[in-house]
C-alpha cells in the first residue's frame, strides 16, 4: 500500500465474450487501510456503445474521466458522428501520453462493441497499450505481492474462469466470481460490486455483495 497508484484501494476488471464485454468494479474509496465512503464510481458510460473503467489515485480518476469526456463530445461535435471504441482506445493512449512528464496515477481499461465484436484495451500511465487478452485486471486485488511469493487475484480468478464465447449471462456471473474472489482477499477493495454487461441491444448493471471489513 506504499504506492499512489494504491493510495486509495480499488479493483477493476473486464473481460470479452460472444459479441458482449463486460467491466466490473468494486465501490469503495479509501485513504490506505481507513474507509471514507462505499459508493465511489469507477466504471463510466462515455457512449451507448464505450465503457471507460479507471483504477487508480481518486482525484485523478475524476480528472481523467472528464477530460475524455471533454474529447469525445468534442469529437461528436467536430465529426457529427459518434466515436468508434477502437479510435477511443485509442485517444486515451495519446490523452495519456502527451502527460508522460506528469502523468495521470490512472489504469484506465476501455470497453467496448464495435460491430458486435468487442474492444478491450488497458494501458500503463503513459499510454502503451495492451489490447490483445481476452481480460485485463487493474487495482490493488488484481495481483497481490507479498515479499517471498505472488499470489494473483482477480487475475488468477479470470484464468481459471474464463472460456471463450461466453454468453452475457455466463460472462455477467464470472466476472462477478472473479471480483468477489479477489476483494476477498484485498484489504483495499470490496464494501460492494458493480458488474456492467453490454450487449448491442443495452448495457445491464448488476450489484453484489462483497466483504465489508
Amino acid at each position: 500500500m506504499s504506492g499512489i497508484f494504491e493510495y486509495n484501494g480499488g479493483s477493476i476488471v473486464g473481460m470479452k465474450g460472444k459479441n458482449c464485454i463486460a467491466l466490473a468494479c468494486d465501490r469503495r474509496f479509501g485513504q490506505q487501510m481507513q474507509t471514507i465512503t462505499m459508493n465511489f464510481q469507477k466504471v463510466f458510460k462515455m457512449q451507448d456503445n464505450i465503457l471507460l473503467a479507471l483504477g487508480g489515485l481518486a482525484t485523478d480518476i475524476q480528472t481523467f474521466h472528464a477530460l475524455m469526456e471533454y474529447k469525445l463530445n468534442l469529437y461528436n461535435l467536430k465529426e457529427n458522428r459518434k466515436m468508434k471504441p477502437s479510435t477511443f482506445a485509442n485517444l486515451v493512449a495519446s490523452s495519456l501520453y502527451e502527460r508522460r512528464f506528469s502523468p495521470f496515477f490512472v489504469s484506465p481499461i476501455v470497453a467496448g462493441l464495435e460491430e458486435g465484436k468487442p474492444v478491450l484495451a488497458t494501458y500503463d500511465s503513459i499510454g502503451c497499450t495492451s489490447d490483445l487478452d481476452n481480460f485485463q485486471v487493474g487495482g490493488t486485488a488484481s495481483d497481490q505481492q507479498n515479499i517471498n511469493f505472488i499470489l494473483p487475484s482477480i487475475y488468477g480468478a479470470c484464468e481459471s474462469f474464463f472460456k471463450p464465447d461466453l454468453s452475457p449471462e455466463e460472462l455477467e456471473e464470472v466476472l462477478a466470481q472473479a471480483l468477489v474472489s479477489g476483494c476477498d482477499r484485498d484489504a483495499a477493495s470490496g464494501w460492494g460490486g458493480l458488474v456492467y454487461v453490454m450487449t448491442e441491444k443495452n448495457i445491464t448493471i448488476k450489484f453484489l455483495k462483497t466483504k465489508q471489513t
